[in-house]
């Protein structure tokens, strides 16, 4: 087949190929402060960022040939990673359901926003924090409910021992405790 009638990737396609997956029917829970945090991101990118490159750009264009201006070229790609950061969080932001974990101060059942401490097997001792797909960072201990440790702990209370399906086996894990932040 001739190349010049297929389509070449060069990059920019929309994040949404790597967007973490809601599954289908679910809806895309979030904490007040992620929906904070991404709102902050949102309007810092219309209001700021964007409006700084697009006068970079115009000053870029402004010096002539545009084919061999770095910073024509640059900021032109810059301002495509903006407009698509600026799409992609406006679709999130449309489909999230803000759910204050608080409500369940006290509680011992484990619910979406819960800080959860389990035993895997004898001796090691984890603690997750359920959040949404859209604010988890594993590195800070926080798993998102569509995670398979999160789905097997959902809806458990304290005490209970329950079987965590992994990559290799099944491994049990018992709930030692269950926290919920403060209002």
């Amino acid at each position: 087949m001739n190349k010049s009638f297929t389509k070449e990737r060069d990059g920019d396609e929309d994040d949404e190929l790597r967007l973490p997956a809601i599954p289908a029917g679910a809806k895309n829970y979030i904490t007040p402060t992620g929906h904070a945090r991404i709102r902050v991101e949102l309007l810092d990118l219309i209001d700021n960022q964007r409006p700084r490159v697009v006068e970079a750009v115009y000053w870029a264009a402004s010096n002539g040939d545009r084919s061999e201006n770095g910073d024509y070229i640059y900021g032109k790609k810059r301002l495509r990673e903006i407009d698509r950061r600026i799409r992609f969080l406006t679709k999130r932001l449309e489909v999230m359901e803000v759910i204050n974990p608080a409500l369940h101060y006290g509680a011992e059942q484990i619910f979406f926003g819960a800080t959860v401490t389990y035993l895997q097997g004898d001796e090691l001792e984890r603690t997750v924090t359920i959040l949404g797909i859209d604010e988890a960072d594993s590195a800070q201990g926080q798993v998102s409910w569509v995670s398979p440790i999160a789905r097997t702990l959902l809806k458990n209370r304290q005490g209970d021992v329950l079987q965590l399906v992994t990559p290799v086996g099944v491994v049990e894990i018992e709930v030692v405790s269950v926290d919920y932040p403060s209002s």
